[in-house]
């Protein structure tokens, strides 16, 4: 049984999302404001966390900031009853999973929680337990992090995902939608545009080495570039 932490203010939509939620064997916490969410989040584990944006006291884009930094891997989605582009893109910034609009139907919810926690598994399962030297970088994909002499650099599952499937292969043009169907396993626009995000984060992550660069051909592709 998989155990969901659902932060919405408001109690009528909440009490439906957790009857339908616990009919699919879901186990749900709730928390009617992001703090309360954020003081049972470091107290019980869960699999993957469904946040309002708007909220008192901590609205959710705040909350997933501070759910990331004690669980960096964790999955999330966002619930908003704004369409505003802005919110969407600093969403995807945060490294949302999904973004989903009221009102909407319990069911497609529940579809994309399932999606999200079997994407999340698979890219678990696609790392081998290795370390990986990558130009100056060391790759430990049992630890999930990037090692540069001294520095560190924590990694989620979908960035350790996505770094080694751009190292698997290095130096080829990739086909955007081929990345997207690896580790997003959708290619859809919300994707695709999550997808840039985290390119945007990886190439910071490799910055110090100038024999590394991801370049983008419009259109097509990326190319994970390492120079010999």
């Amino acid at each position: 049984m998989k155990k969901i932490l659902l932060a919405e203010d408001d109690f009528d939509l909440s009490t439906v999302l957790i009857q339908y939620l616990q009919l699919r064997n879901f186990e749900v916490v709730w928390a009617e404001n992001g703090q309360k969410a954020l003081t049972i989040f470091q107290q019980e584990p869960f699999d993957i966390c469904v946040l309002d944006v708007m909220m008192p006291v901590m609205d959710g884009f705040r909350l997933a900031e501070e759910i990331l930094k004690i669980h960096p891997e964790m999955p999330f989605v966002f619930l908003t009853a704004k369409q505003l582009k802005e919110d969407k893109i600093k969403g995807l910034e945060l490294g949302a999973d999904d973004y989903i609009v009221k009102p909407f139907e319990v069911e497609e919810l529940i579809l994309r929680i399932n999606n999200i926690l079997k994407r999340s598994e698979n890219n678990s399962k696609t790392i081998r337990k290795q370390e990986i030297v990558i130009g100056k970088y060391l790759f430990d994909t049992q630890r999930l992090c990037l090692k540069l002499n001294t520095n560190v650099q924590q990694l989620t599952e979908k960035e350790a995902a996505l770094i080694f499937f751009l190292h698997q292969h290095k130096n080829q043009l990739v086909k955007r939608e081929a990345i997207l169907q690896a580790i997003w396993k959708n290619d859809d626009f919300f994707s695709g545009r999550s997808m840039d995000v985290f390119i945007s984060k990886i190439r910071k992550y490799f910055q110090d080495d100038d024999r590394i660069s991801i370049e983008s051909t419009r259109f097509i592709g990326l190319e994970f570039k390492i120079a010999d």
